[in-house]
């Protein structure tokens, strides 16, 4: 903006005027700059609630209407510490017998523990005291027919405790040296007898990775801080020496789990079996036979349709306290200049008013809140001829005189613990879910169908809305251009006008200052 110097003869306050006579002009660029920012305002309370609609829309009535998602089934378990259970919608009612024989394990060696001062970087050779390199590790394993595979890692001079830990990870299994109880630890990645492994070799039994097997094992025990022989014999000797030499490590063998369901044998290489609809974990071996029970899950299913009608009450709560809101007339958005004499809560609860009234007798609003309403009152049509509603569930409002304002559109769950209008009436939902499953899914499932097919018909892209959109967007868009232009062409005529204000008082301030001059040379001619 250039700088103007102007009054200089005159002495008049140019900027104040010129500013004056332009207010006039500049009341129409402000009220369209109010227009504007109402429009804005309108589009994002549209947004906002569009979002909530499609939600309830493409999520809850879009599982609703389809019979899948009322297939919620539950299963008991007589002991939930041995055993826990997921149940599928394909599962079978009706009472099981469970036993637990066996849980699956990973195949573990704890390796002997090797001589102080031992670390990662220690050649194995070093590990056997004035003798010959010994040969190479063998690790064997099952490939995925279940056929004993070996394979080798090679040990040189060079071969560190490193380099055999990262070669025992190359194999596939999971390894690690522990310098701190200087022991290997070495496992499976999967449980069951498929994941097991052994590993021998003079350098092997050098570094404490081999076990002895359960038949030797079984002929000592531990007593006193050292392992003794069960008897006499050489070989239980041999073994009780083996074991107190510390060399050796201790194995735990990968085996399957085993369950007996029905009387009927499972294995598996992992502690979880999928067997007709259901997914059973197993927790602990037991003794004796317990009871798993499958059965229809009335709580599932109702917490489903009571989750329903909480989002669609808070969603027809919210448009019709925005249709009938308060009237905001009088109140504009605000200039800057007048904000410039309020305090920011005083600015805050002004454009709130607006706000809040936005949306106040909206046509669109109205129709969109009166078909949802339509269609939760006409019911459904069952496939046996009778029309159905939801008052047959024990689902009503709470009528015109009983409901709080912009409630009466909501509806309440007879029995519903959590519902203080209602729950001391009696529960007809949760009984006909219990007592007549395929009415209640039926209706449900059909109401939640009609009001999914409502919506979408609302919501189709039309040539002033986007698809899955309840108002015209694109309308308001073009409506929102339109403004910005014709706020622009008001700037313009402003600077205009301001320009030929300024350009009247500079030609006035010109002839005063030669008129000023003329003055000054007659005085000079008179002696003045």
């Amino acid at each position: 903006m250039p700088i103007r110097i102007t009054g200089m003869n005159s002495g008049l306050d140019t900027e104040s005027i010129i500013t004056e006579l332009v207010k006039a002009k500049s009341a129409k660029k402000d009220s369209l700059v109010k227009a504007q920012t109402k429009l804005q305002w309108k589009q994002d309370a549209w947004k906002e609630l569009n979002t909530k609609v499609y939600s309830l829309y493409s999520k809850t009535l879009s599982n609703m209407r389809l019979q899948s998602d009322y297939l919620k089934k539950t299963t008991k378990v007589s002991n939930s510490n041995a055993a826990s259970v997921i149940t599928g919608a394909n599962a079978v009612n009706g009472v099981q017998t469970l036993k637990i024989d066996q849980l699956a394990k990973t195949g573990y060696v704890t390796g002997g523990k090797l001589a102080d001062g031992v670390d990662s970087k220690t050649k194995v050779k070093d590990l056997f005291a004035d003798q010959a390199l010994a040969d190479n590790i063998s690790i064997t394993k099952k490939d995925a027919d279940g056929t004993d595979v070996t394979e080798t890692i090679e040990i040189t001079d060079e071969t560190t405790i490193g380099d055999v830990v990262a070669k025992l990870k190359d194999l596939g299994l999971n390894a690690n040296f522990d310098e701190k109880s200087k022991r290997f630890f070495v496992s499976s990645k999967e449980t069951g007898a498929a994941g097991d492994f052994d590993i021998t070799g003079a350098s092997a039994e050098a570094l404490g990775l081999v076990a002895l097997d359960e038949s030797e094992r079984a002929l000592c025990r531990y007593e006193n801080g050292r392992y003794v022989a069960i008897d006499n014999s050489e070989a239980a000797q041999k073994v009780a020496e083996k074991m107190n030499s510390g060399k050796y490590g201790t194995k735990i063998d990968g085996q399957d789990a085993e369950i007996m369901l029905n009387g009927a044998r499972f294995t598996s290489s992992s502690n979880t079996f999928e067997i007709n609809g259901l997914t059973i974990t197993a927790n602990a071996v037991t003794e004796d036979e317990f009871t798993i029970t499958t059965e229809n899950d009335t709580e599932g299913i109702y917490d489903m349709i009571k989750k329903f009608f909480k989002e669609y009450n808070e969603l027809i709560i919210e448009m019709d306290k925005s249709y009938n809101a308060d009237s905001a007339k009088g109140y504009e958005p605000l200039t800057d200049e007048e904000k410039e004499a309020m305090s920011e809560k005083e600015i805050e609860k002004w454009e709130e008013k607006i706000k809040d009234s936005i949306l106040r007798k909206d046509s669109t609003l109205s129709s969109v809140a009166s078909a949802m309403k339509n269609v939760m009152l006409q019911g459904v049509k069952m496939s046996n001829g009778t029309q159905m509603h939801l008052s047959d569930f024990g689902i009503n409002t709470l009528g015109y005189f009983n409901a709080a304002d912009n409630e009466k559109g909501a509806y309440h769950i007879d029995g519903d613990p959590d519902d203080t209008n209602t729950s001391g009436n009696a529960d007809k939902l949760k009984t006909a879910i219990a007592n007549n499953p395929d009415q209640a899914v039926e209706f449900f499932m059909n109401l939640s169908r009609k009001l999914y097919e409502e919506l979408g018909s609302m919501m189709k892209k039309t040539q002033y809305s986007s698809s899955f959109t309840l108002y015209d967007d694109l309308a308001m868009k073009e409506e929102y251009k339109d403004y910005t232009s014709k706020i622009a062409d008001q700037e313009d005529k402003i600077t205009e006008f301001e320009d030929r204000y300024y350009r009247k008082f500079s030609a006035m301030e010109t002839a005063l200052a030669k008129l000023t001059a003329k003055e000054s040379a007659l005085g000079g001619l008179f002696g003045m």
